[in-house]
C-alpha cells in the first residue's frame, strides 16, 4: 500500500469518527481487526468493535481535534496524535460518576492496514489524567 492510500483510510476512520458514524469506521476494519483498548485487553473483530462503539456512544460524547497522522514508507503502519474533546454524559462502571463533565484529553492511535483495511487500532491515553478531569 502506498503512505498516501493509507493516509487516506486513516483520515476517513477519524472523519466517521467525529461524524459518530459507527458503520463507516466499520467499513474500514478488517472482519478480524485487532483492537488495544486503553487500560484493557485486546478485541478481535468488528462485532466486538461494534459493540465497544456502541458502549462508548452511550457514556461520551466526543470530537477529535488536532488530528496528526504519521505513516510509514510501506503505507503498513500507521499513527495518529490528536486532542479529546468530551462531555462524560453517562457513568460507565468501574469509573467516576457522570453529570456531564467535560474534559480535554491528549490521544494516541496506532494502526496497522493491509489491503486497504485496517487490521488493528491500538489507542493510548493517560487515564489518571481524564480521571482527575471528571473527577
Amino acid at each position: 500500500m502506498s503512505q498516501n492510500t493509507t493516509h487516506e483510510i486513516i483520515s476517513k476512520y477519524f472523519a466517521a469518527f467525529n461524524d459518530s458514524d459507527s458503520e463507516a469506521m466499520l467499513a474500514l476494519l478488517h472482519d478480524d481487526v485487532a483492537h488495544d483498548i486503553n487500560q484493557g485487553e485486546r478485541q478481535i473483530g468488528k462485532d466486538k468493535f461494534r459493540w465497544f462503539n456502541g458502549e462508548m456512544a452511550c457514556h461520551y460524547k466526543e470530537e477529535l481535534t488536532d488530528i496528526a497522522i504519521m505513516v510509514d514508507e510501506g503505507g503498513v503502519r500507521a499513527a495518529a496524535e490528536f486532542t479529546v474533546h468530551g462531555k462524560y454524559i453517562s457513568t460507565a462502571e468501574g469509573l467516576p460518576a457522570a453529570n456531564g463533565q467535560t474534559y480535554d484529553l491528549p490521544a494516541g492511535i496506532f494502526f496497522e492496514v493491509d489491503d486497504g483495511l485496517i487490521t488493528r487500532v491500538t489507542t493510548y491515553y493517560n487515564l489518571n489524567d481524564w480521571i482527575a478531569q471528571v473527577s
